[in-house]
């Protein structure tokens, strides 16, 4: 193993999940070179109706999102947190460049490489634009940006990504997101809304094994970086939705009793023991509105897509 990694915030986030009970990783660790790749085959499969829904709203509607900020402030510098490969904050980046309401966007990500595609892709697509992306953590890029440009920002936070926490967690972030931002900015969040419990348990259980894959990659990950010694075929993806609280969250399941060693840490697994891999939270629209009541956010605006599955709202500081 690397040694290099022995401290690392991955290992030591990993073995406290590990150790924990019930057992726990994190999600943001899904996504390494293979993880990106097979999100990308994710959002393109038919069961993944969440990127379709969000890919329409931004479509045909972005010009209505950009002149709502653009009424407030003339001129605004775009934040994206966790900006992927950024195809559908794309039709947002140009309508401000056609209504002039901003030249700069700052794609954060936790991915290195997908942060580097961003800088080497968008400039010939967006003349005009500055693109300046930041790999690492939301809240400390987000401080550096902030502490170097003092124009107004509109921060887009997509994918329903606001999903990946439970309800109160959710309300901690953007609590904490709030306090990094000043009067007047802007904060553009997708929401995927509850409907048909089939249909949202199909998104995370689809038919090519591509979201199996994508949490058992994750022991891979560990295998290769870590020095694990996790036999994946040994574990199961297992989906489940409640439809009352909205909570869609994955598992992998140990197969058998069997051991996993980390060096000289041995994580022992029982027969059928689970492992949480992330939540998908689904929200109605009164929790939607009651959540930036508590946040301390001012509801401006809300996009749905045609079929009413997804929403990306728009609030003000």
């Amino acid at each position: 193993m690397n040694d290099i990694l022995v401290d690392s915030p991955f290992r030591q986030d990993v073995l406290k999940g590990l150790s924990s009970n019930p057992k726990y990783l994190l999600p943001k660790y899904f996504y390494d070179a293979k993880g990106d790749q097979l999100f990308q085959q994710i959002m393109g499969c038919p069961e993944y109706y969440l990127t379709r829904a969000e890919e329409e709203i931004l479509r045909t509607q972005s010009r209505q999102i950009i002149q709502s900020c653009a009424g407030t402030n003339p001129m605004f510098d775009v934040i994206e947190l966790g900006a992927g490969d950024a195809s559908k904050t794309l039709y947002l980046l140009q309508e401000a460049l056609r209504l002039r309401c901003s030249r700069q966007y700052y794609p954060i990500d936790i991915s290195t490489g997908m942060v580097d595609y961003l800088d080497r892709m968008l400039p010939p697509i967006l003349k005009g634009m500055q693109i300046s992306g930041r790999a690492g953590e939301y809240f400390p890029m987000l401080e550096h940006i902030q502490a170097e440009s003092p124009t107004a920002k509109l921060v887009v936070f997509l994918g329903a990504t606001i999903g990946n926490m439970l309800p109160e967690e959710a309300l901690g972030f953007l609590e904490q997101l709030r306090g990094l931002l000043q009067e007047g900015d802007y904060l553009l969040v997708g929401f995927d809304l509850k409907k048909n419990p089939q249909v949202i348990l199909d998104a995370y259980n689809d038919k090519e094994g591509l979201t199996r894959d994508f949490n058992l990659n994750l022991l891979h990950r560990m295998n290769r970086e870590l020095g694990a010694d996790f036999k994946p075929n040994q574990f199961e993806h297992f989906p489940v939705y409640d439809p009352i609280t909205g909570s869609c969250k994955s598992y992998l399941i140990s197969l058998l009793a069997q051991q996993v060693t980390f060096d000289d840490t041995v994580i022992a697994f029982e027969r059928d023991e689970p492992i949480y891999m992330e939540i998908s939270q689904k929200y109605n629209e009164a929790e939607i509105q009651e959540l930036a009541a508590k946040a301390g956010y001012e509801p401006v605006d809300a996009f749905f897509d045609s079929c009413h599955q997804f929403v990306d709202v728009l609030w003000r500081v």
